[in-house]
């Protein structure tokens, strides 16, 4: 199946936001391209400022009851104040990640003149980063990419005509250069030295060596000098004192090795290794017209011609591609989880601080991890969940005395879970370990890997004990909240009093729900803590249950308040519909019916004006098998809240809305939460024809699926585990395994089902196949 996997322009990058990224998790780098002057802006993921602290309100605990009473009698007011300044964190922000340093080359050619024939490019499949242009007769190019196999940047450089590379090239930090020294290590080796700053902060350096045929190689003060090369290799490596006792050492001997080893084995073994994980997928779209031209285009002319209503599936189908790309290059083994901006950052004090906000945004970095086919992509998340297990315990105990752990909206490197800001929509919400331990239970779900589960129950345990002493119960017996807040909206009382804080709200009852449902399902399946099972689907049912408002739409609120800023951002009292999986169209008709109140009345009022948001409006509408308005949405999010080089635009960039994108789509084409495979639930009309292989269900299966003129023609499905296969399509299909047909049984509502078995891959062919 041919696809498209090229990212690619005409000009250099004039600004950060116009730059390629690549990575390998651990380093990355936005490579801009430049003719005479290339510049690639440099990060390591342990970059942040600042080291570990103790950031809990010792005045918390005591004032807690009283914020629960105001809460409880309506004073609103007097309830902020007190929160304000009883829960929040002392000092109130946590630690930011900043960037580690440019990389910049200045040029020197044989001859003057404009470049021409101008490429710059990145290959997704591959995970190179290139350049290519020609100047007089000669023709040059630059190759870059961050190795995860070798753990180093890799730069290549070449021309046609010997003797032709010549530049300076120079490693900075900033313009008020934010490191100590660079040095020299040896007579190819330069080194920078410097500390991330702050109380506790960590130490980091970077190496940056050279290797060159022909010419020659100098170093000069704090300059690299390469002259009248035929070709240059520059290897760079970088590490902190987060994970290494002597950094220095590690980078230097990083970049010796590399050097070794030689450029052909370095590309060779990083283009096998992202190939490895990006390959797993390949996803086909028809085009939507005649006159959709593809990837003849550059990319920001296709871009463009979308923001002008201009249709291109191929652009959509780039989207996705690009979106498992970013997780390939800012999420493997052994790196930190993919914070606000993934691993790319320019700043010194970032938006947000690019660190990572869990009330939905670190979580929906991973929502594309285990249907797109990247289950190892997903594990830098659970290591930060297990370091923010201790701090959890001492926030639990030191602001509700209560046993387990608990996070708020937001942590960083270092797993801070005490409140993040004064900032009454978001930062008094007890939740954020909660949602975080779900994407514990769903790598599980997809994958069904019992030693993984065994080792993470303990986590999903430990997060629910939290609740156990935390929920208060309501006059009539149900289990709450208090206090929290909707993240991030703000309701609006008869008498004109705005809050935030309050009971009960929704979306904490959702998270609830689905933690207590997979804590429960986690002991069945390891046949243990019975007891427990019971006591929690127990708690489970004094959960409140959603309710539907004055409008149909679905209550955010215990009460039907009326909402500050109808068109929020935020949709959290969808929850149960995504990422949840207790809506949905069949099962719960009416919620899912309120939901689609619920956006109509948020879109109309204009939610889904940042890039996260319209993704997660996406996935919304995808559970609702809504084709055409999840198509309206992506054709939106390319349109709106794009930028050249495809990421993400919150405003300013955020990586997230690109892997909630891609997500989206996944739930286009296949969903498995409903208790079957759906294939093709909300295919939209604009899709009539095309195919999707790799996708991963629910249950180990892993998914083809081809279909035309808007039906599935045919699906392989291969099975990880014996168990009852129940498939939804539609058209007709017939199951296949070895060419024999399978006995199966189809119900009213065209369910088909049949017993699998483990290891074994079964087609499913619409039934006007069954002749051949």
């Amino acid at each position: 199946m041919i696809q498209e996997n090229r990212i690619w322009y005409k000009q250099e990058a004039q600004k950060w936001e116009e730059a390629l990224p690549i990575g390998n998790g651990k380093l990355g780098a936005m490579v801009f391209g430049g003719v005479a002057r290339e510049r690639l802006a440099l990060n390591e993921d342990s970059v942040w400022y600042g080291g570990p602290r103790d950031r809990n309100n010792p005045d918390a605990l005591p004032n807690l009851e009283e914020i629960r009473r105001l809460l409880r009698e309506g004073k609103l007011s007097e309830a902020h104040e007190l929160s304000a300044m009883a829960l929040s964190g002392v000092p109130e922000t946590q630690r930011h990640y900043m960037p580690l340093g440019d990389l910049e080359l200045r040029f020197r050619y044989g001859s003057d003149g404009e470049a021409g024939e101008y490429v710059r490019e990145l290959d997704l499949e591959s995970g190179v980063a290139a350049v290519a242009f020609r100047i007089g007769e000669v023709s040059y190019r630059r190759e870059a990419f961050a190795s995860f196999p070798a753990g180093v940047l890799v730069m290549r450089l070449t021309a046609d005509k010997p003797g032709s590379i010549s530049f300076k090239a120079r490693l900075q930090r900033g313009s008020n250069r934010y490191y100590d020294e660079l040095i020299k290590a040896d007579e190819q080796t330069l080194v920078m030295r410097g500390c991330c700053g702050g109380s506790g902060g960590m130490d980091f350096r970077t190496a940056l060596r050279a290797t060159a045929d022909g010419g020659s190689v100098k170093l000069i003060g704090e300059h690299l000098v390469v002259t009248g090369a035929d070709s240059v290799t520059l290897l760079l490596a970088a590490a902190t004192t987060f994970r290494h006792s002597d950094p220095e050492s590690y980078a230097v001997e990083a970049t010796a090795k590399a050097a070794h080893a030689g450029y052909a084995t370095l590309r060779a073994e990083h283009v096998a290794d992202v190939a490895s994980l990006y390959n797993r997928v390949s996803l086909r779209l028809s085009a939507a017209t005649s006159t959709e031209q593809g990837a003849e285009l550059p990319t920001d002319e296709r871009l463009r011609r979308v923001k002008e209503g201009v249709t291109d599936n191929g652009l959509m189908a780039l989207y996705y591609r690009f979106g498992r790309y970013l997780l390939i290059s800012s999420s493997r083994p052994g790196s930190l989880a993919a914070n606000l901006q993934g691993i790319w950052n320019d700043k010194m004090l970032p938006p947000w601080d690019s660190k990572y906000t869990i009330n939905i945004n670190a979580q929906m970095n991973y929502w594309a991890a285990e249907t797109g086919n990247l289950a190892e992509c997903h594990e830098p998340l659970f290591d930060l969940i297990e370091r923010m297990r201790a701090p959890g315990r001492v926030t639990a105990k030191a602001m509700y005395d209560c046993e387990g752990f608990v996070a708020h909206h937001n942590t960083d490197i270092w797993g801070d879970t005490a409140p993040q800001d004064i900032y009454l929509p978001a930062s008094y919400w007890p939740m954020g370990a909660a949602w975080l331990c779900l994407h514990l239970w769903e790598h599980y779900a997809y994958g069904l890997d019992r030693s993984f589960l065994e080792r993470v129950y303990p986590t999903l345990k430990e997060s629910i004990l939290f609740f156990e002493q935390f929920l208060t119960e309501t006059e009539d017996g149900l289990l709450v909240t208090n206090p929290s807040v909707s993240p991030e909206n703000t309701y609006v009382l008869p008498n004109g009093e705005s809050g935030t804080l309050c009971i009960g709200p929704a979306m904490d009852s959702q998270i609830l729900y689905e933690l207590l449902s997979a804590c429960a399902s986690s002991a069945e399946e390891l046949g243990i803590d019975d007891d427990k099972r019971a006591k929690w689907l127990a708690m489970r049912d004094r959960l409140p249950q959603p309710s539907i408002g004055k409008h149909g739409q679905l209550l955010e609120w215990m009460e039907d308040y009326e909402e500050a800023e109808p068109g929020h951002r935020h949709i959290s009292h969808l929850f149960a519909l995504h990422p949840g999986t207790r809506f949905n169209v069949r099962s719960t008709p009416e919620w899912t019916a309120a939901s689609r109140v619920t956006l109509e009345r948020r879109l109309a009022n204009g939610g889904g004006h940042t890039g996260w948001s319209r993704a997660w409006i996406i996935n919304f509408w995808a559970r609702l098998e809504d084709g055409e308005k999840a198509y309206e949405n992506i054709q939106a999010l390319l349109s709106h809240s794009t930028l050249p080089n495809l990421f993400d635009n919150h405003p300013p960039f955020q990586i997230d809305g690109n892997f909630g994108g891609a997500a989206g789509l996944t739930e286009m084409l296949l969903q498995s939460h409903a208790g079957c495979i759906h294939l093709l639930p909300s295919l939209p009309s604009a899709w009539t024809d095309g195919e999707v292989r790799g996708l991963r269900a629910r249950g180990g299966i892993e998914i083809d699926v081809r279909w035309t003129e808007g039906k599935v023609e045919e699906a392989v499905l291969r099975v990880q585990a014996d168990g009852l296969c129940r498939v939804k399509a539609n058209s007709a299909l017939v199951v296949r395994e070895g060419g024999q047909t399978v006995q199966s049984l189809v119900s009213s509502d065209g369910l088909l089902t049949w017993q699998a078995s483990g290891g074994t891959e079964y087609v499913l062919s619409a039934e006007q196949d069954r002749a051949g």
